[in-house]
């Protein structure tokens, strides 16, 4: 029976599995809440606009739903390379 890891993740078996190979917490959450709400994610890349087109505000949006940590104190190419990297 997998652990309950309260509301940030939805399928916690998934999310045990993905950390067990390897998976950071935070994408084996992303991918545990996409498949528990029946996205197929393995399709769904490409769709979104750069990281260069994007404005500060929009990138430390997105740091923060993937939980990068110093996101406030950081330039917008520090939060590219940050999401990039994650």
């Amino acid at each position: 029976m997998a652990k309950d890891h309260g509301p940030s993740v939805k399928d916690d078996e998934l999310y045990e599995k993905l950390r067990d190979e390897g998976s950071s917490k935070e994408k084996a959450a992303r991918i545990a809440n996409a498949k528990a709400g029946g996205e197929d994610v393995s399709h769904k890349g490409g769709e979104a606009e750069p990281y260069e087109e994007r404005t500060k505000e929009e990138l430390e949006e997105r740091a923060a739903e993937i939980g990068i940590e110093g996101r406030s104190k950081m330039n917008k190419d520090e939060l590219i390379e940050a999401l990039r990297s994650h």
